[in-house]
């Protein structure tokens, strides 16, 4: 199994915007055979920042995550537009 945690930030006009975005790439992620978890959240104290949880089976599955028709139109062609900040981790677990 691998993680990757991602945080995103975006200017206050955007922020429902992206938080529409994001939940489209959840639901959308969540269908893919290789994918354990994907989670979205909005942080409390700073609301024009989102976290995203993934978990994917391994790294196939994360490059199978990549390469849909979802992740380009919804990750590549709109949140990255988007966002203010972008920090993306890739963890295993110990």
């Amino acid at each position: 199994m691998l993680v990757q945690s991602v945080r995103l930030s975006f200017a206050s006009e955007n922020t429902e915007r992206a938080a529409s975005i994001l939940r489209e790439l959840r639901d959308a992620s969540r269908t893919e055979p290789g994918t354990m978890r994907f989670e979205v959240a909005r942080v409390s104290e700073e609301p024009n920042v989102f976290l995203v949880w993934e978990e994917y089976r391994d790294d196939a599955a994360l490059d199978a995550h990549i390469a849909t028709e979802h992740y380009t139109r919804l990750v590549v062609n709109a949140l990255k537009p988007l966002a203010l900040e972008l920090s993306i981790d890739i963890a295993f677990p110990i």
